[in-house]
Parts: structure tokens; C-alpha cells; sequence
């Protein structure tokens, strides 16, 4: 079975994350992130972090074992590019392009285990309609006294707002700016 996990829109350019791909493709989950830590640049994090998520999917979904697992495909490729400028001299400007990469990474078992599909959801019961219209019935009551409440509390503010209703046509006859 196979697991896939994807880090989109990484904010390092594909070419500096192929130099880390690279040393793990092929090899075991456990040797992979071992090799991940010594790797000295700054994608071994992210690349980790998808590593450790690919895992993750596979024992959840899948419920599969963490040691029978080793990367079977990895593929780094590119993403939208960020154009950015950089003023130079005689009022020239030259491109910055800041690479984004879009990484897959699928995980296969080393013997395979026979689990095919991921595992299924526990669905509540369905509920029946003569249990639904009972309750609207009941909720139909505690309605009309919210309703009741809202036209009460409307009473209230028209009643409040009805002084401020004086200084409104003040501040629309004379306002700050005007010529």
C-alpha cells in the first residue's frame, strides 16, 4: 500500500532540495530521517517534516507498521516563481526570482501487508423523520419565545435611539470637513 504526503509552495528552490532528496531516495523511514539529521542545509527540515507526516498518514489511515515502510518516490518540482526587483545603477532594474518547489513524496512497504483501503469511518445511525418532527415541534415553541425576546429587546433600542435621532441631523447638516 502506498502513502503519499505533499509539502506545496516550500519557499526553497527546487535545485537546493534535490541535493537533500537525494541522499535518502530509496532508503527506510528510520535511516532516512537518521541521514536527515546530519544533512547540513536548510531543506533536511521541511524534508523531515514531510517524512515524519508521510508516516503518520500510513499508520493512521492505513494502520500500517512504521518499520515496513521506505520511500519509494520522491519528486521535487517547481512552483510558482516570486519575481522581486533590485534597483541598479543608471536607473536600471534587474529580476530577483525567488523559487518555490512543490514536493510528493509516496511511501511504499517493504513486504507488503495485504491492506488494500484505508480505514473506515464509524457513521452514526441515521435518524428517523418522526423523531425529527417531534423535535421541531418542540423547538418550535422555544422559537417563538426567542422571537418574542428580539422584539422586546427591538423596542427597547428604537426607544433609545430615538434621542440620538436629534444629533444625527446635526452631525449630517454640519459635518467636520465641509467647504
Amino acid at each position: 500500500m502506498d502513502t503519499k504526503a505533499y509539502a506545496n509552495y516550500l519557499h526553497i528552490s527546487p535545485r537546493k532540495i534535490r541535493l537533500v532528496v537525494d541522499v535518502v531516495r530509496g532508503l527506510r523511514v528510520a535511516d532516512a530521517l537518521n541521514r536527515l539529521q546530519f544533512v547540513n542545509k536548510r531543506a533536511s527540515l521541511p524534508f523531515m517534516k514531510l517524512v515524519r507526516s508521510a508516516i503518520a498518514n500510513a499508520e493512521h489511515n492505513f494502520e500500517l507498521d512504521k518499520d515496513n515502510l521506505y520511500i519509494k518516490e520522491v519528486r521535487v518540482d517547481e512552483a510558482p516563481t516570486l519575481k522581486r526587483w533590485l534597483p541598479r545603477a543608471h536607473g536600471r532594474a534587474t529580476t530577483i526570482r525567488k523559487r518555490m518547489s512543490n514536493v510528493s513524496l509516496t511511501l511504499g512497504e517493504v513486504q507488503e501487508s495485504g491492506k488494500k483501503q484505508s480505514k473506515q469511518q464509524v457513521l452514526e445511525a441515521p435518524v428517523k423523520l418522526s423523531e425529527l418532527q417531534s423535535g421541531k415541534k418542540a423547538s418550535g415553541q422555544a422559537k417563538a419565545d426567542e422571537h418574542e425576546a428580539a422584539e422586546d429587546k427591538g423596542k427597547e433600542i428604537k426607544e433609545h435611539g430615538h434621542d440620538a435621532g436629534k444629533r444625527g441631523f446635526a452631525n449630517r447638516m454640519f459635518r467636520r470637513k465641509s467647504g
